[in-house]
């Protein structure tokens, strides 16, 4: 019954969001218009989903536990200081109608908690960036255009360098094609969960690269601190989040979400049990 009335409670919200009853002052590009500002421009990102605004309120997440200094970092981040480091937020504030049914239940409720958490720290002179362009399969209700979106997405990094920043489990680009239009990869690979604490060690092994290489982040909220710092420093830096899972469930043509078997991999000998010697000699630092 609770989740029914809150159910009830969050399309009532969203419809009046929806019409301008309650009003609207953020602004975000779309999907299409997200991944051709990241392969036209030299433009870094960091993205915001749900997870970040629930830790600007002051809520743990599964894989990282809340203080006042993350909550506080994350809505200066999310204020968008930057010109050259572009803000990603979930562009759910005009419709939902392009979603299918479960994101856009899942996206009212959301905005009847946080609404107003986006309000107040949300830049009102900037116009956000889609977080989506890293999860553009899940939530779309119409998924024919998602295989141009990633054969774009992975022209990013077409012929360049990267260095991959991720958890042990995330596997981005093994087992699939994601990450094959890159001149070469390496990886650093950080710990599982409370990664924040962990960033000036990570940052550290980043900053033993030179400046032509291109960072790929899946490091969760210390992602965004990561690219921050990087980008200060000079360096492009790409926080693509659940990306390489987007692709897998868009390459299985999975109707909802699914478990990756690589997920559960984390010792070498399971690594290579699976046929992934090529991804652990691409592993240059553990942290």
């Amino acid at each position: 019954m609770k989740r029914k009335i809150k159910d009830i409670l969050a399309a009532i919200a969203y419809f009046l969001y929806e019409k301008g009853i309650l009003h609207n002052r953020i602004k975000v590009h779309t999907v299409d218009e997200t991944i051709d500002v990241l392969l036209n421009t030299g433009k870094s990102m960091v993205r915001f989903g749900d997870g970040e605004i629930v830790m600007i309120k002051g809520g743990d997440l599964m894989l990282q536990k809340a203080s006042p200094e993350i909550a506080e970092g994350l809505a200066g981040i999310l204020a968008y200081p930057y010109d050259d480091l572009i803000v990603t937020i979930p562009g759910i504030f005009e419709t939902l109608s392009d979603h299918r049914r479960e994101s856009r239940q899942f996206w009212r409720d959301h905005l009847l908690f946080c609404r107003k958490t986006y309000e107040r720290y949300c830049n009102p002179d900037r116009v956000y960036y889609s977080t989506f362009v890293s999860r553009c399969y899940y939530y779309a209700a119409d998924r024919s255009g998602c295989g141009a979106q990633f054969a774009k997405i992975r022209k990013i990094w077409e012929n360049r360098d990267i260095v991959v920043v991720e958890g042990e489990r995330t596997h981005n680009g093994v087992g699939n094609d994601l990450l094959d239009t890159a001149h070469s990869i390496e990886r650093i690979i950080c710990p599982p969960s409370d990664a924040y604490k962990a960033v000036p060690a990570i940052l550290d092994a980043c900053m033993a690269y030179g400046k032509d290489r291109l960072f790929l982040l899946s490091v969760g909220v210390a992602a965004k601190f990561l690219a921050v710092a990087l980008f200060e420093r000079g360096y492009r830096v790409l926080d693509i989040g659940n990306l390489d899972m987007e692709y897998e469930w868009y390459v299985r043509r999975s109707p909802g979400k699914m478990k990756l078997e690589k997920h559960e991999l984390v010792s070498e000998e399971a690594n290579r049990a699976a046929g992934y010697a090529a991804y652990l000699e691409q592993i240059k630092v553990r942290v």
